[in-house]
């Protein structure tokens, strides 16, 4: 017991003295550094003064901007006129956009195939080739195991029409 008492009594011991010599040692080196005097800044360079810059390329195009092109209007192709059918009633599945229906199936009845699509609302709905889907006048044309084809009526930016294929696929829009 008495061995016990007396390494913790040196071990108190020496930690007190390291922690007096750290504290001289930080005292010391603050008063080296209060010895040493301030620094001093140097003064800013003088100031120089710039020419102004005239700027001239204020009335063309930005850099940042893609050249204009200007098209030539090309006459409307020769032949065969194409114009969506505007007296004929529109069918239900012509008020959602192409992106918005998918095929989820076919079901066969006496011979014919349907195609079964759904909407965003749902609801799944029978079509036969001859019915119109889609907001662009899309006639079905053809329909298979995996897919409905599309013959749609777009307008050309001329003032004209013209015919698109387009494919719906088993599970969503291709093409």
């Amino acid at each position: 017991m008495i061995v016990r008492t007396s390494v913790v009594l040196l071990l108190l011991a020496l930690a007190g003295c390291s922690s007096n010599q750290k504290e001289a040692d930080l005292e010391a080196f603050y008063d080296k550094v209060e010895n040493e005097g301030k620094g001093r800044i140097d003064p800013l360079p003088p100031f120089e003064q710039v020419a102004p810059f005239n700027y001239q390329a204020v009335n063309l195009r930005s850099p940042f901007e893609p050249p204009v092109v200007i098209a030539t209007r090309k006459p409307p192709p020769s032949g065969r006129k194409v114009r969506p059918d505007e007296a004929r009633s529109k069918q239900y599945l012509e008020q959602f956009n192409i992106g918005q229906l998918a095929m989820v199936g076919t079901l066969e009845q006496s011979g014919q195939l349907y195609g079964l699509i759904r909407d965003v609302e749902a609801v799944v709905t029978r079509v036969r080739s001859g019915d119109y889907m889609g907001t662009d006048h899309g006639r079905i044309i053809r329909i298979d195991d995996t897919s409905i084809e599309l013959l749609e009526i777009i307008a050309d930016g001329a003032g004209g029409w013209v015919e698109r294929q387009r494919l719906v696929t088993m599970g969503g829009e291709r093409g």
